[in-house]
């Protein structure tokens, strides 16, 4: 079914990364925050992150701000009630991705080692902090050998369902469109990116819709479909 596809371009959040966005009234966000070296904002610091976290919600949807997504820095310096020096910026922008990132589990490290044996690997991201803490995940993880090229969408501004990430790693990656195949767990944004640039797309994590090449529970089923196939044709 997918012999012909060489790339693999992955969504992260829900595809192989999970327990992200840990964004909610239980979260006491000033713990990160002081053990960073934050104090001036310890008292406000949750509002703060409610704040940011707020404006970028109600964005993310939008269609307007597709290709303008705002940067947290640049909502930490629109808050109307402060005016934080550069090093406090600082502290709040570690303090969100704190936050937001999430987990990557050893087998899922182990499947993608499996998946770059047989097809090209390029991720593509979206996330609201700078990539920052995810490169360094990633290279704590041993995925930075595993991946010829990312998009992170908090370095360009644009989000899917974007057609122009995809492109960009598409045109990096020295590819055919046709030889490439989009995994992701969003309807909207990885099908919808995927299928307004021209790329297949297969969903995983109980997404469905009848523009999809394929829907698997997890990016594990699918592997059990790619990888002997891949093997049979090697």
């Amino acid at each position: 079914m997918f012999t012909e596809k060489s790339v693999l371009l992955l969504d992260m959040n829900g595809t192989f990364m999970f327990g992200e966005d840990n964004f909610s009234d239980d979260e006491d966000y000033s713990i990160y925050y002081e053990s960073i070296g934050g104090f001036e904002y310890a008292d406000n610091i949750n509002e703060i992150i409610q704040y940011i976290y707020d404006h970028l919600d109600v964005r993310y949807p939008d269609f307007e701000f597709r290709e303008s997504f705002p940067s947290v820095e640049s909502v930490i310096k629109s808050h109307p009630d402060y005016y934080f020096s550069d090093e406090e910026v600082e502290k709040i922008v570690d303090t969100f991705a704190e936050y937001e990132i999430g987990k990557i589990s050893s087998q899922y490290v182990s499947l993608l080692h499996q998946l770059s044996l047989h097809f090209t690997l390029g991720l593509v991201i979206d996330i609201w902090s700078p990539k920052k803490k995810w490169l360094n995940l990633f290279q704590q993880r041993g995925i930075t050998s595993f991946v010829s090229a990312y998009s992170f969408s908090s370095d360009h501004g644009i989000v899917k369902p974007s057609p122009k990430p995809f492109i960009q790693l598409v045109t990096e990656l020295g590819a055919d469109k046709r030889h490439c195949l989009m995994v992701g767990d969003s309807v909207r944004r990885d099908l919808g990116g995927a299928k307004a640039a021209g790329i297949d797309c297969v969903l995983v994590g109980g997404a469905d819709h009848e523009d999809a090449v394929g829907k698997y529970n997890s990016l594990f089923d699918l592997a059990e479909v790619l990888l002997p196939e891949r093997e049979s044709v090697s």
